[in-house]
C-alpha cells in the first residue's frame, strides 16, 4: 500500500443544516420516470440533457435513502455546476425507496442486488443513453460494481462512496450489536451511515437524516432492501498481478475512485476492496474530518476529487476551480488524482473526447501549474490521498 499523501483542501461552504437541507433535498429542472424492468419498476430522475455521445453521471444511493436525500445536497453544490453543465446526471432510485412510494403487496419478493443490478441496462436501453458514469453510496456503490462487472462496456467510470465488495458486511454486525438495545430500523440505519463519534457530535446531521429516513422513506420498504443488501453476494474480484493472471483476474475493468471519510464505520471495508482492484486504475480517496456522507458534509472536496477524476477521462478541460489555494495543496499532490485516467481504458469513442483526451496528456501546461519535469506517463498510478 503507498504511503498516504495529505493533501490540504479549503472547505468554504457550509455543511447541511436544518436551515438548508430542505433546499438540498430538493430536485431542480428533473423529468421523473417509472421504468419497466425484468425485475421490476425502477423509479428514476433525469437532471438536464444528455451531452452527444458523453455518458450520463448514473447515482445510485445507500439504504435508507434516496437520491435526494443521497446525493442532492452534492449536485445542488455551486461547484458542481462546472461539472454538470458537461452531464446530464441520472439519479436512479432502488425500488420503494422513492420518496412517497407505495408498500409493497404482502409477500412480494424484493429484488437481490445481483438484480437491481441488472435493472440499470434497461434503464439506459429506456432512456436511450450508451453509457455511465456511476457514483454510488454504499449499497448503491456495491449495485453499481456488480453492473461493472457484469456489463463492463455500460460502464465508464466508477466513484464507489463506502463500497463493501464483501458478502458479510459491517451493517451485519451493526444490526446483531443493535438488536440488543433497540429494534428501531431507524437506528440501525444511522448506525450503517455514521461512526460513534459523529453520532455523538454531529447533532444537526444526524437529526436531519433520523427525520428523514422515519418520515419520508416507507419503513416496510427499507426493511426489505436492508435484508436484500445483507444478503449481497461477495464481488469476487482480484487483484491483477502480471504474469499471474492479469488476463483471468475478475475486477473492474474502468477507472475507479473509491472515497471514504476517515470516520465511517465503512474505512475497512473500503481498504480491503481497494486492495482487491487494479492498481492501475483504482485510486483510493481518504478524506479528513469527515464520516459517513462525504458527499453531504464535505461537498466541496469531493467535487475537486470527482472533477479530476473525470478530467483525466478526457472529458473536461482543466480550469482550476476558484476556491481551490494554490498554497495550500501542492500541484504534484492533485494531479495524482488524474494520473492513472490519462491512460485508462474506458470505452470512449467520440472525437471531442479524443480532443479532451490530447488536453489532459498536457496537463502540466495548465492553471495548476504541474512543476516541470513530472511525467505523467512514468507517476505512479495508483495513491491513496488523506484529504
Amino acid at each position: 500500500m503507498d504511503e498516504l499523501q495529505d493533501v490540504q483542501l479549503t472547505e468554504i461552504k457550509p455543511l447541511l443544516n436544518d436551515k438548508n437541507a430542505a433546499r438540498n433535498f430538493q430536485d431542480f429542472d428533473c423529468q421523473e420516470h417509472d421504468i419497466e424492468t425484468a425485475f421490476g419498476v425502477v423509479h428514476v430522475t433525469m437532471r438536464g440533457t444528455p451531452k452527444g455521445n458523453r455518458p450520463v453521471i448514473l447515482t445510485y444511493h445507500d439504504i435508507g435513502l434516496n437520491h435526494k436525500s443521497c446525493f442532492n445536497a452534492f449536485f445542488n453544490f455551486e461547484d458542481m455546476q462546472e461539472i454538470t453543465q458537461h452531464f446530464a446526471v441520472c439519479h436512479v432510485d432502488a425500488p420503494g425507496q422513492q420518496e412517497g412510494a407505495p408498500p409493497f403487496p404482502s409477500g412480494y419478493q424484493y429484488p437481490s442486488m445481483d438484480e437491481l443490478a441488472e435493472m440499470l441496462p434497461a434503464v439506459l436501453t429506456h432512456l436511450s443513453l450508451k453509457s455511465f458514469i456511476g457514483i454510488g453510496l454504499g449499497a448503491g456503490a456495491y449495485v453499481l460494481s456488480r453492473c461493472a462487472l457484469s456489463h463492463p462496456d455500460l460502464v465508464e467510470g466508477l466513484v464507489l462512496i463506502n463500497v463493501d465488495s464483501c458478502a458479510k458486511g459491517w451493517i451485519d454486525w451493526a444490526a446483531s450489536k443493535f438488536s440488543g438495545w433497540t429494534t428501531n430500523i431507524v437506528d440501525i440505519v444511522l448506525a450503517h451511515h455514521f461512526g460513534h463519534e459523529e453520532l455523538q457530535a454531529n447533532l444537526d446531521l444526524i437529526q436531519t437524516y433520523r427525520l428523514h429516513i422515519a418520515q419520508d422513506i416507507n419503513q416496510d420498504n427499507l426493511q426489505l432492501f436492508l435484508t436484500s443488501y445483507n444478503s449481497r453476494r461477495d464481488l469476487e474480484i482480484e487483484r491483477p498481478v502480471v504474469g499471474v493472471n492479469e488476463n483471468t483476474a475478475k475486477t473492474l475493468k474502468c477507472p475507479a475512485l473509491l472515497v471514504v471519510g476517515d470516520n465511517s464505520p465503512a474505512v475497512e471495508a473500503v481498504v480491503e476492496c481497494n486492495s482487491r482492484l487494479d492498481p492501475t486504475k483504482t485510486t483510493l480517496l481518504k478524506m479528513a474530518d469527515c464520516g459517513g456522507l462525504p458527499q453531504v458534509v464535505q461537498p466541496g472536496k469531493l467535487t475537486e476529487a470527482f472533477k479530476y477524476f473525470v478530467q483525466g477521462m478526457g472529458y473536461i478541460p482543466y480550469v482550476q476551480l476558484s476556491h481551490l489555494s494554490t498554497e495550500s495543496v501542492p500541484a504534484a499532490s492533485m494531479t495524482r488524482l488524474m494520473r492513472s485516467r490519462t491512460h485508462s481504458s474506458s470505452s470512449v469513442g467520440s472525437g471531442e473526447s479524443s480532443r479532451s483526451r490530447s488536453h489532459a496528456s498536457n496537463y502540466g501546461d495548465g492553471s495548476a501549474g504541474t512543476p516541470e519535469g513530472i511525467d505523467l506517463q512514468d507517476a505512479p498510478q495508483t495513491v491513496e490521498l488523506s484529504c
